[in-house]
């Protein structure tokens, strides 16, 4: 392919695609709102969103044609719906080294950072199978909005294979809590407003490409635009 046409055809449909995304997202509130958006926060910068390294939980390929990296609150309801929406997108893309999905914390409710510290966890006593494992579990047994008993939180580190006694040590000792911290700081840094927040990495581009959760199809017609035009 044409290097020029390349580099003008990605940002080209990204931002016509975005653009529609956004209003649609300001009317339907399919993410949890912090502030209303400010213009300055409608073009962030987003040098503080690192590409994923060694550090980060990632599933599918690495080297994959996209990659997402998702901010995410444990205990956002729409975070929730938005975890079945890109997990079974990575059934589709996945597999094909078309679609990776990196997972960072973005916490909005109370809950949040001691869930995100139990992942992280998880994560370093079983591995990245682990952590996506152990997350799956906590989104699924959640009911939202701070409705998980943190106490259920070494039950299901144990139901995924992780020991329980150094689960519950690893937790207490509040090691893993300024990363997730981190991740929060990044991403209000780059604009965010509201969980989730997703920005695709595509080449060199750092694409913002949503701050709600986006249904199925709508994700999909992303992913295939970008596609098409790589």
């Amino acid at each position: 392919m044409n290097p020029q046409r390349q580099s003008l055809s990605i940002p080209v449909a990204i931002i016509i695609a975005g653009v529609l995304i956004a209003f649609g997202l300001y009317w339907s509130g399919r993410g949890t709102a912090i502030q209303k958006p400010s213009p300055a926060a409608q073009a962030p910068s987003l040098s503080s969103i690192d590409p994923i390294g060694p550090d980060d939980h990632v599933l599918g390929n690495p080297n994959a044609a996209i990659v997402l990296v998702e901010y995410s609150d444990i205990e956002c309801p729409y975070c929730k719906q938005f975890h079945s929406t890109l997990s079974a997108l990575m059934k589709e893309y996945g597999s094909k080294a078309q679609l990776a999905w990196a997972f960072r914390h973005y916490p909005v409710h109370n809950n949040s950072v001691k869930e995100g510290e139990a992942t992280e966890c998880a994560a370093e006593l079983g591995g990245n199978d682990a952590f996506w494992r152990y997350l799956d579990k906590i989104f699924a047994a959640t009911p939202s909005n701070d409705g998980l008993d943190l106490s259920t939180l070494p039950v299901l580190a144990k139901e995924v294979g992780i020991d329980e006694a150094r689960f519950n040590e690893c937790l207490a000792s509040g090691k893993h809590k300024a990363r997730i911290l981190k991740d929060k700081d990044d991403v209000t840094a780059a604009g965010a407003q509201g969980t989730p927040y997703s920005v695709l990495f595509v080449n060199s581009q750092r694409i913002p490409i949503t701050q709600g959760a986006l249904p199925y199809e709508d994700m999909k017609n992303i992913i295939d635009t970008i596609l098409k035009n790589l």
